[in-house]
């Protein structure tokens, strides 16, 4: 590790260093990196295993109550999920679904009665357990699932059942082998009255493994990836639970079988509940990340020691990464996984404030709910290209599954789906926008207040993720500087993201305004689609850049905060480079310019691949962690 490599780590790492320094000190390959030869069935016990040893260990535990031996920070857990994603995405989706959201569902829908009663068992593994939500009919519809939980006032008790076919609780991880126990959502009927989605604690096997009378295990074997979780299905037949087995913070039964909630509106109990169960999302684009930044490391290491073909009148062989194209291919995304890096570090220490307020601020709790779905989006489609990239890079040896970017490449491919599809998404950030768009202009017109309104919606989040007066005084700086010298201003790229973000979200509330005049609504909303999600789109980079400008102002090394500078440019750039179509056709600026931006990467790349080792470095992978100890074909990395 150098120097320059240790102190980027440090920086990026941010508030979370130590609970990340003491994964890398303590835990080991052999702890967290599965054999890629195991079978379906190995890679389960494997799996199994390892998340019962982290726990006993206290390294997934962090953000339950302290009373149950947790410490009570969610943004502890969150650094937590992204340090495991760097050791076996299996390994961290087991303890997703046991601790985040299987656990959380208890922590955060349940009351001190099932924190006493079940957390213990919960964070131990004694009591492996699902989170029951999707069905075969309805996964992103969640106010539409057709499960039942129906009071039965003669006997205390709540029925559960699946109605239909399409009732079939589906994709459910704990399900297909280990599971125990189910936080099952569905709609709960007291006295004939429909109280909307609640979520009941339902035991679906004994001790042995059998199905309990009433419930229908399945398991659905092999799938794309992730092969040490077992998804698997759950259907019920008028499976009946004590009273006590609901979750009751929001909504519940008393002794007398009366229905009580302090949220009247049903809507409002349920976007409350569901509200409460951000961190998975934000774990989700947390742990991509780091199966990116692993693959990076990888890629990298491998193209600074790989050589093909020799320079014209020398001898030596040419490393890869001298090659523009490979600089290319490489750095931008290298950067893209500081800034992703530095935008996750603000978002996780957000959820811990809303998760502190617990309902006193609603305004953050919707605001961090945008930003959560937004980053779980653009990280996640992100992630995905880039170990795509990574494979490609590597050639035939990154094609080699002991070299682990394939299996990274395919346990990734399904965090783009669950915790919400990346498309429904970014429909629910450009919806967000559009409201406050709404709520503060109402029918003024568009036009002439279309700027405000973005820099207004813009604001809601930025003060949450970063000084506003800084952003203020590099705008103020960039437009005093020559023409020649823009490229590189921060100030500069600021706008150029503010431009986009405030014409794209402007032109999406003038097609909205003229589709709620149209007789066919859906149509006319369905046309505006594709708009809101460049809206979305828009809006998530400019705050992700804003984290990036935030986290090099903080920086207190100079030699660091210098690199980060060029990082943070290539980051900028590059993307407005990839966005550079939507530019020219809204003139922002010209073709001239448009050269010159492709010009300035190129610049910027060549500039940092002489530290391209120091910055995978500081991506914060350790090293024993990239391969399997077994793996006996030549590695990518240097082990040394």
């Amino acid at each position: 590790m150098s120097p320059t490599g240790e102190a980027l780590r440090k920086v990026l790492d941010g508030p979370f260093h130590a609970i990340k320094q003491r994964w890398r000190e303590e835990v080991t390959a052999d702890d967290v990196v599965r054999d890629t030869a195991y079978s379906m069935e190995e890679a389960r016990d494997w799996a199994l295993d390892r998340v019962i040893k982290l726990a006993d260990r206290s390294f997934v535990t962090a953000g339950f109550p302290t009373e149950q031996g947790g410490t009570g920070n969610a943004a502890d857990s969150v650094a937590n999920f992204e340090m495991v994603a760097m050791g076996d995405l299996s390994l961290t989706i087991k303890s997703g679904v046991q601790h985040g959201l299987f656990g959380g569902a208890i922590v955060n829908l349940g009351t001190q009665h099932h924190h006493e009663t079940f957390l213990p068992d919960a964070i131990s593994v004694s009591l492996p357990g699902c989170f029951a939500m999707t069905e075969l009919g309805h996964g992103s519809d969640v106010q539409s699932l057709e499960t039942t939980i129906t009071w039965d006032h003669e006997t205390g008790e709540f029925i559960v059942d699946s109605p239909t076919p399409t009732a079939t609780k589906a994709y459910i991880g704990n399900a297909g082998r280990d599971g125990r126990m189910a936080a099952v959502f569905g709609q709960l009927y007291v006295d004939g009255e429909h109280e909307g989605v609640h979520v009941v604690l339902v035991p679906i096997r004994d001790e042995l493994g059998a199905d309990l009378p009433g419930v229908t295990t399945g398991d659905h074997g092999h799938k794309g990836g992730l092969l040490g979780v077992d998804n698997g299905t759950i259907r019920f037949d008028q499976v009946r639970v004590p009273r006590v087995m609901l979750l009751d913070r929001y909504g519940g039964v008393d002794e007398n079988g009366a229905y009580h909630s302090r949220i009247k509106s049903k809507n409002a109990r349920f976007f409350t509940m569901l509200g409460t169960l951000v961190r998975g999302r934000i774990c989700v684009g947390g742990g991509a990340s780091s199966a990116a930044r692993k693959a990076l490391t990888i890629s990298v290491d491998y193209a600074n020691r790989r050589r093909q073909f020799r320079e014209p009148g020398l001898g030596e062989e040419i490393a890869l990464l001298d090659y523009l194209t490979h600089q290319r291919r490489l750095l931008p995304n290298v950067a893209a996984a500081y800034a992703f890096g530095f935008a996750q570090n603000q978002l996780s220490l957000e959820l811990q404030k809303v998760m502190e307020a617990e309902g006193a601020d609603p305004q953050a709790a919707r605001a961090l709910e945008t930003l959560a779905a937004g980053m779980k989006a653009l990280q996640t489609r992100w992630a995905n290209d880039t170990l795509q990239e990574c494979r490609e890079a590597c050639g035939g040896a990154g094609y080699m599954s002991d070299n682990a970017i394939t299996l990274l490449r395919q346990d990734a491919d399904v965090f783009a789906t669950f915790e919400g599809d990346n498309t429904v998404l970014l429909q629910l950030v450009a919806k967000a926008l559009l409201l406050h768009y709404r709520t503060s202009w109402g029918e003024m017109d568009l036009r002439g207040t279309a700027q405000k309104t973005a820099r207004l919606i813009g604001g809601t989040v930025l003060e949450r993720t970063t000084a506003r007066s800084l952003i203020d005084r590099l705008v103020a700086s960039a437009n005093r500087k020559p023409e020649s010298q823009k490229l590189r201003a921060r100030g500069w790229q600021i706008q150029m993201f503010e431009f986009r973000e405030e014409h794209v979200l402007e032109g999406l509330a003038q097609r909205m305004r003229a589709a709620s005049k149209a007789d066919d609504a859906f149509a006319a909303v369905n046309q505006c689609q594709t708009h809101m999600l460049e809206a979305a789109k828009a809006h998530i980079e400019r705050v992700v850049l804003e984290a990036f400008v935030a986290a090099i102002e903080e920086c207190e090394d100079d030699y660091v905060k210098a690199l980060l500078v060029k990082v943070c440019d290539l980051y900028a750039l590059s993307t407005i480079e990839t966005n550079r179509a939507w530019y020219l056709e809204h003139e922002a600026f010209d073709p001239r310019r448009s050269k010159s931006i492709t010009a300035a990467v190129d610049e910027l790349c060549g500039e940092l691949r002489g530290k391209s080792k120091e910055l995978v470095e500081g991506l914060g992978v350790p090293r024993g962690w990239l391969v399997h100890p077994r793996t006996a074909i030549p590695p990518l990395i240097d082990r040394d």
